[in-house]
């Protein structure tokens, strides 16, 4: 619906990146426009603007979600995490993992590849994931450079990293 036709904001409260926002939404709003648009994390990037190519993934409440098909009053109440709320400190190892097998090509790919491995590693615990495990958990994401045998190699070292951190208790 076009500006100024009398659609009113609606007041919304989510949690990004562990940071309670408060904000007042069109009704209509997408998530990514509100995470890019009014709280400046741009690592959410609008690729196809149909879920289908992983440029856009947030976690919510612990799932992998495209945040182009989710519309902010559907986060309402809810976490999201973005790639700048993964680590405490300047790269989480699998941005670190990327960086080591030359991965990242354009990059606009990335931050939803990191997304997707953290959600699998993390969030879903899968420490020690098969080839086929890492790249059904990459399977939403579409890479123009076609550096997916890289993206496996990476998930799999930063397994390798993480499961190293959790045996001595250290945490990322």
């Amino acid at each position: 619906m076009p500006e100024g036709l009398g659609v009113r904001e609606v007041p919304v409260e989510l949690r990004v990146n562990g940071v309670k926002h408060v904000l007042r939404v069109k009704p209509y709003e997408r998530l990514l426009d509100t995470l890019r648009r009014r709280l400046g994390i741009t690592s959410v990037k609008d690729g196809c603007g149909r879920g289908e190519c992983g440029a856009c993934l947030v976690i919510v409440d612990g799932e992998l979600v495209p945040s182009c098909l989710m519309l902010t009053v559907q986060a309402r109440g809810r976490d999201v995490v973005t790639v700048e709320g993964i680590s405490s400190r300047s790269l989480h190892s699998i941005q670190e993992a990327l960086i080591k097998v030359n991965a990242p090509q354009c990059g606009f790919c990335i931050p939803g590849v990191v997304i997707a491995a953290y959600w699998l590693l993390e969030v879903k615990g899968n420490l020690n994931p098969s080839d086929d495990d890492v790249r059904e958990a990459l399977s939403t994401n579409l890479c123009r450079c076609g550096s997916y045998h890289r993206f496996v190699k990476a998930v799999k070292i930063a397994a390798e990293e993480l499961r190293a951190r959790k045996a001595l208790g250290a945490r990322d």
